[in-house]
């Protein structure tokens, strides 16, 4: 079976679509997972790691009052990362992730507290992106490894929603189905 990453670039590239990546404790980790996928040249814009609070609103448009009141883990910060990164880097779909890693707490969150987001070319007919709020154990680096599946699992589910009939019968051609 495909890695995430590998199924993410075939699905893109199906559709002829990008992605762009928006990351904080990731920091970088959905990048080097993507460009790890043969193909990625082909669907991948590239990414912006705000690990600084400051950056999530310079760079990505996050809504500086939301950040001052609920800091840099919160859903729509989330969501507002993914939607930023997509518009500054001219992608289809833009993703993000926000969370606390560990090893302290952060904004008053507590260590495994992570928001995943998507944000696509459906997102401004339903109203914006999709967002899933986990609750994840382990070390620093399980968190962050979670936190990159996740993200990737749920690029995933929406790219499957929004396949049309047409695009599973080519993908099943491609994979020798019928």
């Amino acid at each position: 079976m495909n890695s995430p990453a590998t199924e993410v670039v075939r699905l893109l590239t199906v559709r002829a679509e990008t992605l762009a990546v928006a990351e904080s404790l990731t920091g970088g980790l959905v990048a080097a997972e993507i460009t790890a996928a043969p193909g990625a040249s082909r669907a991948f814009r590239g990414s912006v790691t705000a690990y600084a609070t400051e950056l999530k609103h310079e760079l990505l448009g996050v809504d500086a009052t939301l950040l001052a009141e609920r800091g840099a883990v919160d859903p729509q910060v989330a969501a507002q990362m993914a939607a930023g990164v997509r518009k500054a880097l001219g992608a289809a779909w833009g993703i993000a992730t926000t969370g606390v890693a560990g090893p302290e707490e952060q904004d008053g969150k507590p260590v495994g507290t992570v928001y995943v987001a998507v944000d696509g070319p459906t997102s401004e007919l339903s109203g914006g992106g999709k967002v899933s709020s986990l609750r994840l154990n382990g070390d620093r680096a399980e968190i962050r490894m979670e936190s990159v599946r996740s993200v990737l699992a749920l690029l995933l589910q929406e790219l499957a929603g929004e396949q049309t009939g047409n695009e599973r019968a080519q993908d099943t051609e491609r994979n020798g189905g019928f």
